[in-house]
């Protein structure tokens, strides 16, 4: 039996089962969206990083010992915030956002007062507001912890890591107490913060499939009631669709993963590509020949399309599992996730939907004609038009592609490459108060990145007073490192207090006055709950400081982690206590600085991964080894021009723009897959204006369809507030609208190139007219 009448016999037994297959997918896909419902979000910038990873390691060993917890600061703003109003305004709100529970809160006020109990703004001379003043302009560690500033005094805001259901509610309790009134002394609270962004990026991504999954469920409707002109066709692909998103969005649990900054993206491209094998399917299904039964027509169809969906299928599986490769944990997972998702949905396409076309008696083109006019016109005038102007189509296509590529990789010494981003900034959109406040503190007080110096002594050592020194010496050092904006550590305390006592801030240099100072830490360390956050009380063998500084980068990271390493040989050079100690920076920043790392390195070996994969798909498929070749062709022009669009525009690679490559290749030579079969089949005397026309007629209209709807479905995230989301969802549909024109003028005009001959003169008559 040939594979053709084996293939019919198959799906003939798919069909005769559609009831058994009805049942076991009613019963599925509502489990599944039950499924879907109980996983949980992440937004930390650090869970970027696989936990595999040696330094995302490194830095869950360091918050075993010193964890972080949650810290936001609340800036206070005024016209002086040393007037006595400014100050029993600024007291008020640090009382009410005390009382939040959970939540300790510590300003320079604090300080102040624990020194001079007594203290009252409204007395005057050194007992008032002026002495204030002097306290804490006087101390550089204020200014640098945004605690003190030309026009506003800080709160340091802390409450408990546990979970970020209880740290919404935490913040939006801070929120409320930190409310100002109407009318009073502070003219404005300025948040900043980690937890505030992390906050909003898990919020806005999730809203983002919210936002669009309506959008793209009504161009459905309207596309499908448009072409098809049935309700029954339309409901056939709904629930069929459907049923797909909701297993592959349920497979996430089972994996064990999460929504991050990227998932959003695993349901939208889900539903797109198997939209798109449903409408490959459903047009081939509506093409009805007469005089043919339409139980025959469907098992001939379903075996017609078997081949390129299975192909394009597989390639686009094979493809996104490609970002397993990826350090970056989310694109890892979302690679993972919608390989497995696109598994599910070709499982569907094949027995879900048959069963739903013959029980919903969906119509063919004879009984329900689908409209086709504009585009057989247009069809007709393809292969004349691509014959005449052959050499400019493809040489237009390849050097606009040529600059894509220069524009993403650039010159060296004439043009850089394209910019990476990975500030937390990249991630929030400009026009929200949470950004303003961000850049205010970045520009007025010091840098968002936070560095820590992980210290490691013999047990009970930490506390010795030479490793204090030691210690002391290179937050000093470190301090002077070019970027870098403030180093606490657990001398901080000490300095503190010395500079309450009148002393200053520095720590004497002679070891026997140092010792002096830091003999009784040990007792500082039951007074002082925030000094246990320097030191590991339990074994007093580990310390930490904390580095504050700008330009976060992968770049500037590194030249910050060389210098604290040069500033710990130094320290250990002078105070050999630290001999016996080790150091290693570790930290969000860093694993965040990795992430911007790894962008470019994810990006070309996916590519290069899906490419390959893709093109072993073709071998399958397409008999002619050129024909492999110049498959590729729309889809490369797609991806190049579109990072030549994002170079022009200003825009930067982020975490879910590196994805569009991979995105587009998966999807996109879904077409070429399908082009390339259907011109095989046309191949007889018309030559390759016969194979052009059979291939327009048979999947050209369905590359049409399936890519605008696609191209409309991503750009739904355009109506995400979501940064990254919002311009991959721009971008990608656009990357789509390209290839679909490079499917109709560049491929056949390097058709026309390769195979020569020309148009019947008839035609192009026809044509012209």
């Amino acid at each position: 039996m040939e594979r053709g009448a084996r293939l019919e016999s198959a799906f003939g037994r798919i069909v005769a089962l559609r009831w058994p297959i009805l049942l076991a997918f009613a019963l599925l896909a509502p489990a599944a969206a039950l499924l879907a419902t109980r996983i949980g979000s992440q937004g930390a910038i650090g869970s970027l990083v696989v936990s595999s990873d040696p330094d995302a390691a490194a830095t869950r060993d360091f918050e075993r010992i010193f964890p972080e917890g949650q810290l936001v600061l609340l800036l206070l703003q005024s016209e002086d915030p040393f007037r006595p109003e400014a100050i029993a305004a600024t007291a008020a709100v640090a009382r009410a956002v005390a009382a939040v529970p959970g939540v300790s809160v510590v300003s320079a006020l604090d300080v102040y007062r624990r020194a001079h109990p007594g203290f009252d703004p409204a007395a005057p001379g050194a007992a008032g507001a002026a002495a204030l003043r002097r306290f804490a302009t006087g101390a550089r560690l204020f200014r640098r912890q945004g605690l003190v500033g030309a026009d506003f005094l800080g709160l340091a805001v802390a409450f408990p890591s546990t979970g970020g259901a209880a740290r919404d509610a935490t913040l939006a309790a801070i929120d409320r107490a930190s409310a100002l009134p109407a009318g009073g002394a502070l003219r404005e609270v300025r948040r900043v913060g980690a937890p505030y962004v992390e906050a909003w990026i898990e919020r806005e991504s999730g809203r983002a499939a919210a936002r669009t999954f309506p959008i793209f469920g009504l161009l459905v409707v309207g596309i499908a009631l448009f072409l098809y002109r049935s309700v029954r066709s339309l409901l056939a692909i709904l629930l069929a669709l459907g049923a797909a998103v909701a297993l592959a969005v349920g497979a996430g649990r089972l994996l064990g993963y999460s929504f991050t900054v990227v998932s959003a993206l695993v349901p939208l491209t889900v539903m797109v590509t198997a939209l798109a094998s449903l409408v490959y399917l459903h047009s081939r299904f509506v093409d009805q020949p007469e005089g043919t039964a339409v139980e025959a027509h469907q098992r001939r169809a379903l075996a017609s399309k078997f081949l390129p969906v299975t192909a394009s299928s597989g390639a686009a599986v094979l493809g996104f599992a490609a970002l397993a490769v990826s350090p970056i944990r989310p694109i890892r997972e979302m690679g993972i996730w919608t390989a497995v998702g696109l598994l599910l949905s070709w499982v569907v396409a094949f027995t879900l939907f048959p069963a739903l076309q013959r029980v919903l008696r969906t119509p063919t083109s004879l009984s329900v004609p689908i409209r086709s006019r504009l585009y057989d016109r247009v069809a007709d005038a393809i292969p004349g038009f691509t014959h005449r102007h052959r050499w400019a189509l493809l040489v237009g296509a390849l050097a606009l592609a040529a600059a894509g590529l220069v524009a993403l990789t650039g010159v060296p010494g004439l043009l850089s490459p394209m910019r990476v981003g990975v500030d937390g900034l990249d991630y929030v959109d400009p026009s929200l108060p949470i950004h303003r406040d961000m850049v205010f503190f970045r520009t007025h007080v010091s840098g968002l990145d936070v560095a820590r110096v992980w210290v490691r002594t013999p047990p009970g050592a930490a506390t010795d007073p030479e490793v204090l020194r030691g210690l002391d010496r290179l937050a000093t050092d470190a301090e002077a490192i070019p970027g870098v904006d403030a180093v606490v550590g657990p001398t901080t305390f000490l300095r503190m207090r010395r500079y309450l006592a009148g002393q200053g801030e520095a720590l004497p240099g002679d070891p026997a006055a140092f010792a002096a100072a830091a003999g009784d830490v040990e007792a500082l360390l039951l007074e002082e709950p925030a000094l246990r956050g320097f030191l590991d009380v339990a074994t007093l063998s580990n310390a930490q400081l904390t580095v504050v500084f700008h330009g976060g980068d992968e770049a500037g990271y590194r030249r910050v982690a060389a210098a604290l390493g040069d500033a710990w040989g130094r320290s250990a050079a002078a105070v050999p206590a630290l001999r016996g100690c080790s150091m290693r920076v570790v930290g969000e920043a860093m694993l965040q600085a990795r992430v911007g790392g790894s962008l470019v390195p994810t990006l070309a070996e996916s590519f290069a991964i899906t490419a390959t994969l893709i093109f072993a798909a073709f071998l399958l498929v397409f008999r002619s080894p050129s024909a492999r070749l110049l498959a590729m062709i729309p889809s490369v022009f797609a991806i190049l021009v579109t990072f030549l669009g994002m170079r022009l525009l200003g825009a930067a690679l982020n975490v879910a723009t590196i994805l569009i490559a991979t995105t587009v290749l998966g999807t996109t030579e879904n077409d070429q897959i399908h082009f390339f079969h259907h011109l095989h089949e046309g191949e007889g005397g018309g030559g390759l204006e016969g194979e052009l026309r059979h291939t327009l007629r048979v999947s050209g209209r369905a590359i049409v369809f399936a890519t605008l709807i696609n191209a409309a479905g991503f750009l739904g995230l355009a109506t995400s507030s979501f940064p990254p989301l919002r311009q991959f969802g721009v971008v990608t549909s656009a990357a789509f609208l390209l290839a679909m024109i490079a499917d109709f003028t560049a491929l056949p005009g390097a058709l026309w190139i390769l195979r020569g001959g020309r148009p019947a003169p008839q035609r192009r008559r026809a044509t012209d007219a």
